[in-house]
């Protein structure tokens, strides 16, 4: 079975957006979001990662990665 990759960090820093500036603007906790980027959650809400990827002006895609265990 594969596993889900958040590159919540990449494209944080593509953007040159702060952990603390996208907490004030998705109105998540540094902790949730920290957590969130460290790979450290199993769910996220679909609100969530909405509000994510308007504030990053993402896709989902961007964020959020399958990897398969046959790499």
């Amino acid at each position: 079975m594969g596993q889900i990759i958040i590159r919540l960090d990449r494209v944080m820093a593509d953007r040159k957006m702060s952990l603390n500036e996208l907490s004030e603007k998705v109105e998540v906790s540094n902790v949730n979001l920290s957590k969130l980027k460290t790979g450290k959650v199993s769910a996220i809400r679909f609100s969530t990662l909405e509000a994510i990827c308007e504030a990053l002006d993402c896709q989902p895609g961007d964020i959020l990665e399958y990897q398969s265990d046959e790499m």
